[in-house]
């Protein structure tokens, strides 16, 4: 039995001329970091899309406000400087090397929120990329403020409820 070349079933890849990103913007503010992060990495890589091809970057741009008050999910413990700490927040730690002997430091997720606001949310969304040539463009596409503005008015963001 033979078919005609009009029963066959074609499957749509994108081609990166054709693609064209769009603009989104989301608040941050009392979000937990690893649900934020999944929904960030999903339109990064644009698999919300019905035209998602895993080699080429077709996902959209987001600027997330209030990055800086992101929180992790856990019970609730007291603490000096910030009264709606997690007891993940203080157990937490991020790891990095000086590239000197001897200089791995080891710092806690609220120590590191401290110092770098953007940091927590920015590794969370990136560890959850795919780990090849496409995840820094990607990243690229990632707009992290510690406020409610922004310099990205001219591309129209749309609002993203998450």
């Amino acid at each position: 039995m033979t078919h005609a070349k009009t029963d066959i079933t074609k499957s749509y890849v994108a081609k990166p001329e054709e693609v064209k990103p769009r603009w989104f913007v989301i608040d941050a503010r009392d979000q937990v970091v690893g649900r934020l992060a999944v929904r960030l990495a999903t339109i990064l890589m644009g698999k919300h899309k019905p035209t998602y091809t895993p080699h080429v970057a077709c996902g959209d741009f987001v600027i997330v406000l209030n990055a800086d008050q992101v929180r992790f999910s856990g019970q609730k413990v007291a603490h000096d400087t910030h009264p709606s700490f997690t007891r993940k927040m203080l157990t937490k730690t991020y790891d990095r090397y000086t590239g000197y002997p001897g200089g791995r430091k080891v710092e806690t997720a609220a120590q590191v929120l401290d110092k770098n606001p953007t940091f927590i949310l920015h590794e969370a969304v990136r560890r959850m990329l795919p780990k090849n040539k496409l995840r820094k463009v990607m990243m690229s596409r990632l707009k992290l403020y510690v406020g409610d503005q922004h310099p990205h008015q001219a591309q129209n963001p749309e609002p993203l409820s998450v």
